[in-house]
């Protein structure tokens, strides 16, 4: 089996109604979305996760220029291979940010064809399933314009709950007293029972988080979210041991050589590789083996389309509990509930919750098909 063709698919759209995080206001939903082709007429599909922020033509010069090349003609067996070559190509101007981001989305698509060839979900090639089924968080609560934004985090967190969802992230970054406030407010609108976590997107010094760590902890959080950029990683380490709060990062900590000192350091009590930018299956694996020899809990970020998120499922399904016990921490499912025009339909509403759970799919490869009537709709041309 040879590579014949490799396209990323660069897709967005506008929303009807932006939404802002801590470091800004998303106008668009996007996304590059990899596909490649095989001279057996087997195609694989991957995912480079793309920021509310992040122009996706990056990502995808980097695989139209960089990696594509390298590519063609290959055996997608390959894949470690093909990663470590990709990798070092690109490292006089990568190692991180944009370019693992671009190879995640290849090693993906890399790894779809080789479960589809051997029909085979990827759970199943890269040590097994652990799991069937996940408990999902709900990700949102981003702010809008002319709303009061405490009543329309209670009204969410609120309607989260009737979907069946038990657990919760709050957006914050947007001030300590305001921050302290909104937490304060949702926490007793909702109770005790469900589990709450925050995500500050980077916007605090260790000074500023520590204020929030510590005077949320009656608020019970369960995990404290890039409460700092992802440069301070002495930071971190102030602010791991203070209170009960887990703090959590690493969305923005790419491949195993940039985790090894946040997880040899002790930085973290929670890693959350993104797949879809840290470095797909063969590095996730990878991060994720490190984890377990520190035995440092993982919970994967989750943030893009529906290929994203059912590539994400394979991985977690594959995650050992950290520890393995009779009643071990497992790994949730980051699932974004947030405004996205096409992440459901590029899946044929593959995935879904029921009953709190969600499961995860057992066809080859990620385990979904993909409509492709939803990338020629939401496709603009960047390469002439």
């Amino acid at each position: 089996m040879k590579i014949i063709d490799v396209i990323p698919h660069v897709l967005t759209t506008p929303l009807e109604e932006p939404f802002s995080f801590s470091q800004g206001w998303v106008h668009q939903r996007s996304t590059v979305i990899t596909e490649i082709v095989t001279d057996e007429g087997v195609t694989g599909w991957g995912e480079s996760l793309c920021h509310g922020l992040q122009p996706p033509e990056i990502a995808a010069s980097f695989i139209n220029y960089c990696f594509k090349p390298l590519l063609l003609e290959k055996d997608p067996f390959d894949v470690e291979v093909l990663w470590e070559e990709m990798y070092n190509v690109s490292r006089p101007y990568g190692q991180s940010g944009a370019a693992v981001n671009a190879i995640s989305g290849v090693d993906i698509a890399l790894w779809d064809i080789i479960g589809k060839s051997v029909n085979k979900p990827v759970s199943k090639l890269i040590g097994g399933t652990f799991r069937t089924e996940i408990t999902p968080y709900a990700t949102g609560f981003y702010r809008k314009k002319n709303q009061d934004d405490i009543e329309a985090g209670i009204n969410e967190a609120k309607s989260h709950l009737s979907k069946g969802f038990k657990a919760f992230k709050l957006k914050t970054g947007f001030g300590v007293e305001a921050d302290l406030e909104y937490i304060h407010e949702i926490r007793k609108a909702v109770g005790e029972e469900p589990k709450i976590m925050l995500d500050a997107n980077g916007a605090y010094n260790a000074s500023l988080a520590r204020r929030i760590l510590l005077e949320s902890e009656s608020d019970n959080i369960h995990f404290f979210e890039e409460p700092l950029p992802p440069e301070d990683l002495e930071g971190y380490k102030q602010l791991k041991n203070l209170t009960k709060t887990y703090v959590a990062a690493g969305e923005n900590i790419f491949g195993k050589i940039g985790y090894r000192h946040w997880i040899s350091g002790g930085a973290l009590d929670i890693l959350q590789p993104d797949l879809c930018s840290s470095g797909g299956f063969t590095e996730g694996k990878k991060i994720a083996a490190m984890a377990q020899a520190y035995n440092t809990m993982l919970i994967p970020h989750v943030w893009g389309s529906g290929i994203g998120l059912a590539a994400s499922m394979q991985y977690i399904a594959s995650l050992p509990p950290i520890p393995l016990s009779l009643n071990p921490m497992e790994p949730y499912l980051e699932y974004d509930q947030s405004s996205h025009p096409f992440r459901e339909d590029l899946i044929y509403d593959a995935v879904r919750m029921e009953n709190g759970k969600v499961n995860i799919p057992e066809k080859p490869g990620i385990g979904v098909e993909i409509n492709r009537d939803v990338i020629n709709e939401y496709s603009v041309q960047v390469f002439q």
